[in-house]
């Protein structure tokens, strides 16, 4: 497609830009540091003197203390006070005192070297690093977690650790994998991809990002040091089930207060989305040029928007109910303990959506991109990422069939979740449409990408299977829905994850990785991670329970090889992170464009310029035209005093 290029009425923004000097420079590593440090130490006696003066007030029961302690002082006021000190608030504070408004110097904005990752920064490419580098810190805690309760599973009885130990590192490896991985490290790939995108110069509100990245790591943290409270860490699963969930030890707290930061976070980074999708685009850009990953994030911000603030308001119920003795749940109090469920999966639901959607975008441009072929059905695919949306709100109950709700609700959410498979269906026949006699290049990331498709058609027929109300009940509980998440969700997000990290590589540092050291990295991936859990599916139907630390020993050989070849998924990932550090420092360097893709963020040079492009870019074609004679999906169009110069050096 082609277009005149009218000269944009629109700023130019500058090829590169210098802090001026004196201006403020924040460093984890010393100052910033040190000060969020003892600000988290005031935040947290603060709040321990609050609690004690109003006990002293109401004559509050000493044992109630701690964990009020906990909540206010290190949960609430620490993590304020921290962010308070590296810097998190400044702007914003200086705005609301009534002070002179000071000119934007964008002193925390872009990287120079590799201590600018280690603070405040308003740049969405560092933001998008800054997240991914973080997630892949918890995915690797929450491996080592899974290694040692695999190692407990290799044989029926007690090995290594007890009952209680053994659901908290289950129970925090699931969380970790959720709420510190899987959806925020597609936060931080659409953070870097999504502007460049669009041809915008940066998100919508950059210090509102910066601020949303900084709430995960507190949420981190508090999963993790749950296993340092009184009792251990808290054993009632991700979905931290009520009443259950009120009668475990303190670690619970810690799981109550996390997921509010990182729910927190996640709200915050999809409204910077939306604004940004809607109100960013360069000239040219409409919706049905869009990029799909650009629809998917779209679309999954919708859903963290209209759909996390369920998953909040149940656990702070929890939460009152553990340390304020409300009855929203529990039965005693004539609490309706089934409401938890409810709530909860009203928002986990559409949550495994919002792990799953923006890889259907990753995935997209990859297999485009490595096929030389148009998307097939571009408008069908973004329209059936809408009906994922829809759809996604109305199946929550098929995870209740078995949990005594009420009869004639099954039958309506049975209908609902077989129906969700069609534009889920639609996708897949899409991406097998688009490689139909395509040019196929088959690279790490094409690799993740069709190890993606094949692993997620897997999980789909299960999920179908289990959205049948008399196969969910026989199989509810097992080992087989164990198999079923992790195919959704591992050989779903992670591979997309994986597919995301190769293809953006070149962009996010200038440099090529090791194609062999990354098709080395997939094929263990692949291989084991279907030995991990595809006998999952079997000893799940022969009667194997899932969230047990012991077992019949009918079972023991298959777990035994289970345990094993979830050891060589576990070493397989040392490849990529050696691979990926390795080559940011000495790899290749990379060329502008080393895929001949489309899409905008390929148009400029790897990294791109601070604030993306140099010159306003003007969209005058889809982002998939691939053998389309003399197609163009942009054009950058020089400024007037640019035009000039050029003309001049001409002349």
């Amino acid at each position: 497609m082609t277009a005149t290029h009218p000269e944009p009425n629109v700023r130019e923004y500058p090829e590169h830009f210098e802090p001026p000097r004196g201006s403020a420079h924040r460093t984890l590593l010393g100052a910033g540091l040190v000060r969020g440090a003892w600000m988290a130490l005031a935040g947290f006696g603060l709040g321990a003197l609050l609690v004690m003066a109003l006990r002293a007030w109401w004559g509050w029961d000493p044992v109630w203390d701690t964990e009020i302690i906990l909540v206010v002082g290190a949960m609430v006021l620490a993590p304020i006070g921290f962010l308070a000190g590296i810097g998190a608030f400044d702007y914003w504070l200086h705005y609301i005192s009534g002070r002179p408004t000071r000119p934007e110097d964008h002193s925390g904005h872009g990287a120079t070297s590799w201590h600018d990752y280690f603070r405040v920064n308003t740049d969405h490419k560092v933001i998008g690093i800054q997240y991914l580098v973080t997630t892949f810190v918890f995915f690797t805690i929450g491996g080592l977690m899974a290694m040692f309760f695999r190692a407990e599973l290799a044989e029926p009885g007690l090995q290594f650790v007890d009952s209680q130990t053994y659901n908290g590192l289950v129970s925090v490896h699931a969380t970790l994998m959720i709420f510190l991985f899987i959806i925020p490290a597609f936060a931080g790939l659409a953070n870097f991809a999504v502007p460049l995108m669009l041809g915008a110069p940066d998100m919508a509100f950059p210090r509102l990002n910066a601020l949303s990245f900084w709430l995960l790591p507190i949420a981190g943290i508090m999963f993790v040091a749950s296993f340092l409270a009184p009792g251990g860490a808290f054993g009632a699963g991700w979905t931290g089930y009520a009443p259950l969930a009120e009668g475990q030890p303190m670690g619970q707290t810690f799981f109550n207060m996390g997921v509010q930061w990182a729910g927190a976070s996640s709200i915050m980074t999809a409204l910077n989305f939306l604004v940004t999708i809607i109100t960013m685009r360069a000239p040219g850009m409409t919706f049905w040029r869009m990029p799909l990953l650009v629809w998917a994030n779209f679309t999954t911000s919708l859903l963290v928007v209209l759909a996390t603030p369920f998953i909040a308001g149940s656990q702070f119920f929890v939460m009152f109910d553990r340390i304020m003795h409300t009855d929203f749940f529990t039965p005693e109090g004539g609490g309706y303990v089934l409401g938890y469920q409810h709530i909860f999966w009203f928002y986990s639901h559409p949550a495994v959506y919002i792990m799953m959607l923006p890889g259907f975008g990753i995935v997209s441009e990859v297999i485009s991109s490595m096929s030389r072929k148009p998307i097939f059905g571009y408008r069908l695919m973004a329209l059936s990422l809408l009906g994922i949306l829809v759809l996604g709100f109305s199946v929550w109950a098929h995870h209740m069939f078995v949990a005594g709700m009420a009869d004639w609700l099954r039958v309506p959410m049975m209908i609902t979740t077989l129906l969700i498979a069609i534009p889920t269906g639609i996708k897949v026949f899409s991406w097998v449409a688009t490689l139909w006699r395509g040019r196929i290049h088959l690279t790490t990331p094409m690799l993740f990408a069709l190890g993606f498709v094949t692993m997620f058609v897997i999980g789909g027929l299960s999920g179908i299977y289990l959205g049948s109300v008399p196969i969910d009940i026989a199989a509810s509980d097992t080992y087989f829905i164990v198999a079923h998440i992790h195919y959704v969700l591992f050989g779903g997000s992670v591979f997309t994850i994986y597919a995301g990290v190769y293809y953006w590589f070149p962009k996010m540092t200038g440099r090529m990785y090791s194609e062999t050291l990354g098709k080395w990295h997939f094929w263990l991936t692949f291989v084991s991670f279907n030995a991990t859990f595809f006998p999952m599916h079997y000893v799940g139907l022969r009667g194997m329970p899932r969230r047990v630390f012991d077992y019949d020993s009918a079972f023991g050989n298959l777990n035994l090889f289970i345990s094993i070849a979830s050891f060589v998924l576990g070493a397989s990932f040392i490849l990529f992170v050696y691979n990926m550090v390795t080559s940011w420092q000495r790899g290749p360097i990379a060329e502008s464009n080393p895929w001949h893709a489309r899409t905008l963020e390929w148009q400029v040079t790897s990294p791109p310029p601070i604030f993306n492009f140099d010159e306003i870019p003007q969209v005058v074609g889809g982002p998939y035209e691939y053998g389309v004679p003399g197609a163009r999906h942009a054009v950058l169009t020089p400024s007037k005093e640019k035009a000039e110069e050029k003309e001049e050096v001409h002349a």
